[in-house]
């Protein structure tokens, strides 16, 4: 049984776990293959038995791993759907990060995350993906994001105007300094951050959330997610801001946009206790009074 384990960044602090991660995967006859770039970083402070499996890109992922373990925060989850595309490899996070609102399993749970392998008793959560369309290549053959796609103006330059479109029928004029599409995953995000809601995962929506507007009835709006959103920028610059997750593209303003449903899903793994209440409960301290 082969285990595909990506990281980011290697800090001293993760040493411990990250040995007793490797150990356990071993010890229960998984065999664990490093992502090369994190093996390069971690080679010299510790010891392996023997010379461990690598793989460098998606080309060398397959359907025969049983998992895709991701050691950081929701940022370094989010890398990971870039490599696992549609191939259904399931994901599971493990939390080096802060929030971890993706990566919801805590190093301390270690444990029983192998052993939740092992005996395959996870939950797997399918989480819908949003796609980009446009007439200029962008983002290469990852078009597509697990969290969020954005529009945003550049630096200090001023507000931008989107002229947003369901399904070619004119939705509305943004002034702002940005606007968000979220899917239900993302909605604990950036969009959350500009007062978006929270939908739940399995929800079948978008949120379309404006990024500071100036208009002050503007407000994040909910829409099924088998609409076609489609974009047109005015701005003084020549250039605006397209992301997709932690990815980003300058482009011109004259380009042409519009977002999706991907036609695939990823999958995230749980453990059978950690479902999304629990997680809002965690992560956003709901139903907790601090001031007793």
């Amino acid at each position: 049984m082969k285990v595909a384990i990506y990281s980011r960044v290697f800090e001293q602090e993760q040493k411990e776990d990250v040995e007793r991660l490797l150990h356990q995967l071993q010890a229960n006859k998984m065999t664990p293959v490093l992502f090369r770039d994190f093996y390069l970083q971690i080679k010299d402070v510790m010891y392996f038995n023997t010379e461990p499996r690598l793989f460098d890109s998606s080309a060398q992922l397959d359907e025969s791993y049983e998992c895709l373990i991701s050691l950081g925060g929701d940022g370094t989850l989010l890398d990971t759907v870039t490599l696992v595309r549609n191939k259904k490899i399931p994901l599971l996070g493990i939390n080096f990060g802060r929030l971890g609102f993706l990566a919801s399993i805590g190093r301390e749970e270690l444990q029983t995350a192998v052993a939740a392998l092992v005996n395959h008793t996870f939950v797997k959560d399918e989480r819908t993906l949003i796609h980009l369309d446009s007439n200029v290549p962008l983002f290469g053959d990852t078009p597509y994001g697990l969290n969020e796609f954005a529009l945003h103006k550049l630096d200090t330059s001023s507000m931008i105007k989107i002229h947003a479109y369901l399904n070619g029928e004119f939705l509305n004029t943004y002034w702002a300094d940005g606007l968000i599409v979220a899917t239900p995953t993302g909605s604990t995000g950036y969009s959350l951050s500009c007062n978006g809601p929270v939908v739940f995962p399995d929800s079948g929506s978008f949120v379309i959330t404006p990024v500071a507007p100036h208009n002050l009835n503007v407000r994040p709006i909910v829409v099924p997610d088998n609409n076609i959103i489609s974009f047109e920028i005015e701005g003084r610059t020549d250039s605006f801001l397209c992301t997709l997750d932690s990815r980003k593209e300058i482009v011109k303003k004259d380009v042409q946009i519009a977002v999706k449903k991907e036609a695939f899903k990823v999958n995230l793994l749980r453990l059978n206790e950690n479902n999304f209440l629990q997680t809002l409960r965690n992560k956003l301290s709901w139903g907790l009074d601090r001031r007793n």
